[in-house]
């Protein structure tokens, strides 16, 4: 039987219809789709941003507690010459004669003890009020000078200098070289002293107007000094001293290797342009030997040679707080790596940024540098003018 052609037209005409129908609750379902994905996606951007709002308002506020401990202990240093409770007793004030403008720009990395990185530069500013470059005529016919200062980065300067009886000092640190071992504090070179004031030893390389440059030191930048004093071997040099047998391990804290990444020439080219004019260094390739004596001592704390982790450390006054009682010059902090097993230190020298990873066998891997942004534009002596009259 033969079917009419109305017949087929009503049926083509239901079967479009089928698809139409189909065709319109597909797009229904997709638009509907796109619809509440893409209000979600604005949901999540408005979560995002009040994160990031809420981190950088901590960000802002720990920074403040800090610029606000460093004005609290910068006003107590003022006043303390002032201060004199009943019964107290009697108190010598002292005023810096200067200022040490050094290549370590945080306690990071600053050496324990001096001459151990030779290349480590500074330059020695006489307050003209205090000591004037009359005062250090015939000093540069001295090959070494001592020179006392204040541990000003020490974070309990202001419970000493205020209530001294209750400052909690410690009897008793944590050594380096004895992995984590106490001993007496006046047995060690703590900065952390019933009084806060360090000893050390450089060679003098130039001396300028008011202006000492020095190298091998272990200041980190920004030390007011008290004192300096020409280093006489002869009654300086002790024969047949002696030490306990943990002072004379040096090994204790040596790595095994210093090498640097492929990466890291150029990166540190870069960074070489915004800081050559007001670098204590007068190359790049100088500057990355500094980078290698410096991290030929393994710089970490106690706890991080023995359990290695990231600590979150802001570094923009170069104040925190204290990791390691011994170890008063840390500052590290972390950074996402494609080694989940290493974690990614960072050691800052003339407001460069410089990360590296070590390994369990105590190998050393520099990765890269950066200039870091809160050291960009601070002023420095440069050395490029005193280079040639360097001995």
């Amino acid at each position: 039987m033969a079917i009419s052609p109305r017949v087929k037209e009503a049926h083509v005409t239901s079967i479009t219809l089928v698809f139409a129908t189909v065709a319109i609750s597909a797009t229904t379902l997709l638009l509907s789709s796109l619809f509440h994905r893409r209000k979600r996606c604005k949901q999540l951007e408005v979560r995002v941003r009040e994160l990031e709002a809420s981190l950088e308002a901590s960000v802002e506020k720990g920074a403040a507690e800090r610029r606000g401990r460093v004005r609290a202990q910068q006003a107590l240093r003022k006043v303390v010459s002032q201060q004199s409770g009943e019964g107290s007793k009697e108190v010598y004030p002292m005023v810096p004669i200067g200022t040490v403008h050094s290549c370590f720009s945080t306690r990071n990395g600053t050496p324990r003890q001096p001459l151990v990185v030779p290349l480590a530069r500074a330059c020695l500013v006489l307050d003209p009020a205090r000591a004037s470059a009359e005062a250090l005529e015939g000093f540069s016919d001295y090959s070494h000078c001592w020179i006392l200062y204040v541990f000003h980065l020490n974070t309990d300067l202001e419970k000493m200098w205020k209530d001294p009886a209750r400052s909690k000092i410690k009897a008793k640190v944590r050594v380096p070289r004895l992995k984590g071992g106490k001993m007496g504090v006046l047995a060690t070179r703590s900065p952390h002293r019933p009084c806060p004031i360090g000893l050390s030893v450089a060679k003098i390389e130039v001396v300028d107007g008011e202006a000492i440059w020095l190298s091998g030191v272990d200041l980190v930048d920004g030390t007011p000094i008290l004192d300096i004093k020409p280093y006489l071997p002869y009654s300086d040099s002790v024969k047949g001293a002696t030490v306990p047998t943990w002072v004379q391990e040096d090994a204790t804290l040596a790595v095994g290797s210093v090498t640097f990444s492929s990466n890291f020439a150029s990166s540190l080219s870069s960074c070489w342009v915004d800081v050559e004019k007001q670098s204590l260094y007068d190359s790049s390739e100088q500057f990355e030997s500094l980078i290698k004596e410096v991290l030929t001592w393994d710089i970490r704390s106690v706890s991080q040679r023995t359990r290695p982790h990231p600590v979150a450390t802001k570094s923009s006054d170069a104040v925190c707080e204290e990791i390691e009682e011994v170890n008063f010059k840390e500052e590290i902090y972390p950074q996402s790596t494609d080694h989940p097993n290493e974690v990614v230190y960072h050691l800052i020298l003339e407001g460069i940024d410089v990360s590296y990873r070590i390994d369990e066998d105590l190998n050393v891997v520099v990765e890269k540098a950066n200039v870091h942004p809160d050291f960009a534009n601070k002023k420095r002596h440069s050395y490029l003018a005193h280079r040639d009259s360097v001995r």
